[in-house]
């Protein structure tokens, strides 16, 4: 695979900026695995599954320089493995793998854990961006892509994920409910009917959006500025693969009204049921 654009000079000259020109400079035949230490518990462990081993090494030197961890693997039973038995806060998963594709190992890995998940994909490939949402992706970053844009999608995940959300204050956030949905803020946890729904990052917040505002219309691009956490473009249909991801693992009411319902060249609207 190409090296996504990194070495054009608009990208060094944004690494320079922080004094790691050099890092892009030199490239090793393989990514680091780094062993435990003491900042684990306050910095956030990434995992890169990618098949290029210089990209994975820019990779790395970078998100290191920007206060991340970084561990990798380099083929998709590798990255499911790792995946599934590593703790780590975020896994950036190539599609185009040697063994298996992305999306196999995206499976694998929902089938097991919740991990936030950012699917790397080619440029225009509408196809693999909706389907790496529907199989449980939290987002997609297109190639090539920018150091900035990255560490942005990633920053903006971890937030949403409640990355050490519990540490911010002593009180413990509430639950919410509605009918027959409850939606545990503190462990980021929605049931319904008390049994537990799988849902990703970007769909808890967006279901939290809807618990704020019931009956209330919320427009397009402030969904996608709160819950994806960058400016909305009319071009990117993510938001509405995730709400409509939200919807068929939700269902309808008990009353087989919709839980969500579009308002044609706005938004949605969250319908709170009649008590």
């Amino acid at each position: 695979m190409q090296l996504l654009g990194f070495v054009c000079s608009a990208s060094y000259r944004f690494v320079s900026r922080y004094h790691h020109l050099e890092l892009f400079g030199r490239m090793r035949t393989s990514c680091m695995q780094h062993p435990k230490d003491s900042s684990e518990n306050t910095t956030p462990h990434l995992l890169i599954v990618d098949d290029d081993l210089d990209l994975c090494d820019v990779l790395a030197r970078y998100l290191e320089a920007e206060d991340f961890r970084v561990s990798s693997a380099h083929t998709g039973s590798e990255g499911a493995k790792a995946g599934i038995e590593g703790s780590y806060e975020l896994i950036v998963l190539d599609v185009m793998l040697p063994d298996k594709k992305g999306f196999d190992v995206l499976r694998e890995i929902r089938q097991r854990a919740r991990t936030p998940v950012l699917m790397l994909t080619a440029k225009g490939d509408e196809f693999d961006r909706v389907l790496g949402l529907e199989l449980g992706a939290d987002d997609y970053l297109t190639k090539p892509f920018s150091p900035r844009e990255l560490v942005a999608r990633i920053s903006a995940i971890l937030r949403r994920s409640g990355w050490q959300s519990d540490n911010n204050n002593g009180l413990r956030p509430p639950r919410i409910r509605s009918g027959d949905l409850e939606l545990d803020l503190a462990a980021r946890i929605v049931t319904k009917a008390g049994e537990p729904l799988n849902l990703t990052s970007a769909e808890f917040d967006l279901l939290h959006m809807f618990f704020e505002a019931p009956g209330q219309v919320l427009a397009r691009d402030k969904l996608v500025e709160r819950v994806l956490g960058r400016q909305f473009s009319p071009f990117d249909r993510s938001i509405d693969f995730h709400i409509t991801n939200l919807r068929r693992k939700l269902g309808a009411q008990t009353n087989g009204t919709e839980r969500i319902r579009s308002v044609r060249g706005t938004g949605y609207l969250y319908a709170w049921p009649m008590e």
